[in-house]
């Protein structure tokens, strides 16, 4: 029997895979762009006959639907980085959150029995293979051990290149589909992230390689980069911006010492506009994140640019990205592993950049200590460059004393008085 033979036999509904779905069960769902839709959708639809249903997921694109007050008998969410859509029902108890280096989830999910993979992609090629496409990162691993693999075969779904692919023979139910993938918009620039993007600009080299972040900072960091050259890319994620740099020549790969003349990334998150460029694009490569956010892997491109943002950061330069005080806001994602690596790669830089103030200007996010209870992402002794609207500094190297002087110099203006009164009663002797 030929591959395609094999695929007709596991060609089913939405509604009757979703049936092999259990009471008390775990289930992982494929990340952020790359979730399955109509699978999710089908699952919540069937939510009154199940109860106790752990979903791991991290950042959730889509409706969450299993994530709203009266679903808690049925479904249980389960996350290493929470999003807008299930920020809430971790902080109200009704899922739960696990602190995680992004490189690592994949161990984490093998050390947890996983009992359905709802995965999103390609149609098969001539060979019987499909892509994950849009969502690599830890979802090859859902796929690999999962009892039971129920795939959303999806028609839409770009066929990414690199080690990103399963055969039509490892996946248990298929149920083919025509879904646009969920969007991830850009962002509306503010004066402060423009100026944020400026100096963020002046510190990235020319043939360096850069990882960036979700967001409007990353957005406003690559409209200033169109006068470098050579730049690479290697990163858990790209968008849209980073398609316009390379069709203006700008990123090109060509300097990077590994994957030379490839764009490396884990997931994608953007507009049709970046879902078309990717299909079949050799100029691209997708690796599961334990390879991609591997600081060791990282550390390998020559000047590798790191460029992560922050809701916090105290004097001593201890970084907080995740969490508001004790309650968590999103997760620590691949920023430690990429500080890491480019504080590994030869002419590396790791950047962290943050406007001086939230809470439209009435809080300094530049403070004395960091919240109580707040979690320490990155720890000071990686922090690198810090970047507000205000300019740069370097804190590699610099006693407690410099680098609070200098991270005062980049605050609003109106918070620096506080911040050096508080600094001469908190830390001198």
């Amino acid at each position: 029997m030929d591959w395609l033979d094999i695929y007709r036999t596991k060609l089913t509904t939405a509604e009757k895979a979703i049936q092999v779905v259990q009471s008390g069960q775990r289930i992982v769902f494929a990340h952020a762009c790359g979730e399955p839709q109509i699978l999710v959708d089908e699952l919540v639809a069937q939510a009154e006959r199940l109860e106790n249903v752990e979903i791991f997921h991290m950042v959730a694109m889509g409706k969450a639907n299993y994530c709203q007050p009266g679903m808690e008998k049925h479904f249980r969410h389960h996350s290493v980085f929470l999003g807008s859509s299930t920020r809430k029902a971790v902080n109200e108890g009704r899922g739960d959150f696990t602190p995680c280096f992004l490189h690592e989830s994949p161990k984490l999910l093998r050390s947890l029995p996983i009992d359905v993979s709802l995965i999103q992609v390609s149609r098969p090629d001539e060979h019987g293979y499909c892509s994950f496409g849009v969502s690599v990162d830890y979802t090859t691993t859902a796929a690999e051990v999962a009892k039971v693999v129920i795939a959303e075969v999806n028609e839409q779904m770009p066929r990414t290149l690199g080690d990103c692919h399963i055969h039509v023979t490892e996946i248990d139910y298929a149920v083919e589909t025509s879904t646009p993938l969920i969007e991830l918009f850009p962002s509306e620039l503010t004066e402060v992230e423009e100026k944020i993007g400026y100096h963020v600009a002046q510190l990235v080299e020319s043939g360096a390689t850069l990882q960036l972040g979700i967001g409007a900072i990353p957005d406003a960091v690559l409209r200033c980069l169109r006068d470098k050259k050579n730049l690479g890319i290697h990163t858990e994620m790209f968008s849209d911006g980073v398609v316009d740099l390379i069709e203006k020549g700008v990123i090109n790969n060509s300097a990077k010492t590994l994957h030379k003349g490839k764009a490396v990334a884990t997931f994608l998150m953007g507009t049709k506009k970046l879902y078309n460029f990717v299909h079949n694009n050799p100029l691209v490569e997708m690796y599961p994140v334990y390879y991609t956010n591997d600081p060791y892997i990282v550390g390998k491109n020559f000047k590798m640019t790191a460029i992560n943002s922050a809701l916090q950061i105290d004097l001593t330069g201890q970084v907080c990205a995740e969490s508001l005080g004790p309650k968590q806001f999103s997760g620590t994602g691949g920023q430690v592993d990429f500080v890491r690596g480019a504080n590994l790669s030869p002419g590396g830089k790791s950047i962290i950049a943050l406007p001086s103030t939230a809470m439209g200007g009435k809080l300094s996010r530049i403070v004395p200590c960091l919240d109580r209870g707040a979690a320490v992402t990155t720890l000071r002794n990686e922090v690198h460059f810090v970047v507000t609207e205000y300019g740069y500094v370097e804190l590699k190297g610099k006693s407690i004393r410099k680098r609070a002087e200098a991270l005062i110099a980049i605050a609003h203006p109106d918070f620096r008085e506080m911040l050096t009164r508080e600094f001469a009663r908190i830390y001198v002797m």
